[in-house]
């Protein structure tokens, strides 16, 4: 039986490995030999070229898919992500489980990165990503009576409003805060009224319109009336039997700090 001692120096060699596999993708990244869309080699040619096994190089592979540098597809190989860059979004989905973050809390991080972001839309967004604004306010009116269809074009309206910001880190972010919104509402998303479904509707709306006119002031003003009027709404919204549970919960850790 091995000692710990022993387990130990192999696990610690194992992690020096995998970390050589991550510090190789990222060397070919930073040269420019892999760019968004690219395909990774295949997993022996990585093994041979960085010099461990190929069980390591998944190792290396999965740590960079879990923040989002590499996405594996099934059948084809694994690839740098083309489109907007993605955080994972585990770290903070642990975070709000341990912390219990709130729905006002979920709401002001919003408002902090999406009210700008719909600003810098207002004047970069290009051709293309109008026209996915516009199709996603279209599938909102479409989709009212079906919540959870509504819920799905709902977010991904605020993420292509954050991608046509132009700005990387702010649609990381957004992209981040989004699934674990998601998350979130799709078991309460049923909750919601018509009028309020509606008026979500209208006001997605007016942020596309704003955004397509390249009215920073007015997106920005939309966007925060938007999601202020969506917490109002979610607010008045009848609790399931879970809900007291969780905000006991959430008290009784909170009350021990």
């Amino acid at each position: 039986m091995r000692s710990t001692a022993v387990r130990r120096k192999e696990e610690r060699a194992i992690e020096g490995s995998t970390e050589q596999v991550v510090a190789h993708v990222r060397q070919l990244i930073e040269q420019g030999a892999l760019r968004p869309g690219d395909r990774l080699p295949a997993e022996r040619d990585l093994a041979a070229h960085v010099g461990v096994s190929r069980p390591t190089v998944r190792a290396g592979l999965r740590a960079l898919a879990a923040i989002g540098v590499v996405q594996s597809r099934h059948g084809s190989g694994t690839y740098i992500p083309d489109g907007p860059p993605s955080l994972g979004t585990d770290a903070l989905s642990f975070l709000a489980a341990l912390h219990g973050f709130t729905r006002d809390e979920m709401y002001e991080a919003r408002r902090i990165l999406e009210v700008g972001a719909a600003g810098l839309a207002a004047e970069r967004a290009t051709p293309d990503q109008i026209a996915t604004l516009a199709e996603e306010v279209a599938s909102l009116f479409a989709s009212m009576a079906d919540p959870q269809v509504f819920l799905v074009h709902d977010i991904n309206f605020h993420r292509a409003v954050a991608a046509a910001s132009g700005n990387p880190i702010v649609a990381s972010l957004v992209e981040m805060v989004s699934a674990l919104y998601y998350e979130r509402r799709r078991d309460t998303a049923a909750r919601a009224s018509d009028r309020d479904m509606r008026d979500a509707a209208e006001m997605h709306r007016r942020i596309y319109q704003a955004i397509r006119a390249r009215d920073a002031d007015e997106a920005r003003r939309a966007m925060h009336t938007h999601l202020m009027q969506a917490s109002a709404h979610q607010a008045k919204e009848p609790e399931g039997p879970e809900a007291a549970v969780k905000v006991s919960a959430v008290k009784g850790r909170r009350a021990k700090h």
